[in-house]
Formats: structure tokens, C-alpha cells, sequence
């Protein structure tokens, strides 16, 4: 599912990977019409925010701590971190534009 500069992370390598900076958490799963068609924004994101927000994906059927852990019940649901804490979430699709304004504007 990733193209970009979007990185597919699991339960294991997801603490040390959300630990510093700004990350957004990208919770989707394969059989999701959503998550598909959110895709390109968030790769096009990716790019154009390289350096300021790091992009990762975590597939809620392969992942169950987290996903429990976050108490995800629908996706895709994207979880803007910084530094290791919840700052933000996001529920259903987005376009560009508003993904943006609202991972500039908590990042």
C-alpha cells in the first residue's frame, strides 16, 4: 500500500517509532474503500512535509496491541504524535487540503 516516503510500521516497532518528532499514524486496513482513496493525499502529504512530520501506516488486522491500545474502531483513523503523545486524531476520509491544515496546525 505505501509508495512514498509513508513507512509501514507493526505493534513491535511502534513505540520507538511514534518516540520523537512530529509522526502521523496512518491506522488502515486493506479491505477499507476509505483508507484506499485517502492514500494518494497522504503519500502527496508525505513529500510535501518531509522533514516536519514523519508518515507511517499500521494495518489494525496485523496489529492488535496498538490498535486496542488506541481504542481504533474504524478506520482509517490517523493519529498525529509528537514526540510520543496523542496531540490529534482524525476520523473518516479528509482530503488534501484539510489533512494538511490540520497536521500544520498540531504538528
Amino acid at each position: 500500500m505505501t509508495k512514498g516516503l509513508m513507512q509501514k510500521i507493526d505493534d513491535a516497532s511502534f513505540a520507538s517509532s511514534t518516540a520523537k518528532g512530529a509522526v502521523l499514524v496512518d491506522f488502515f486496513a486493506v479491505w477499507c474503500g476509505p483508507c484506499r482513496a485517502m492514500e494518494p493525499a497522504l503519500e502527496l502529504l508525505s513529500t510535501e512535509l518531509q522533514g516536519q512530520v514523519a508518515f507511517l501506516q499500521i494495518d489494525v488486522d496485523n496489529a492488535p496491541k496498538v490498535t486496542t491500545q488506541f481504542q481504533i474502531t474504524s478506520v482509517p483513523t490517523l493519529i498525529l504524535f509528537k514526540d510520543g503523545k496523542e496531540v490529534h486524531r482524525i476520523v473518516g476520509l479528509k482530503d488534501h487540503d484539510t489533512l494538511k491544515k490540520i497536521i500544520l496546525q498540531h504538528a
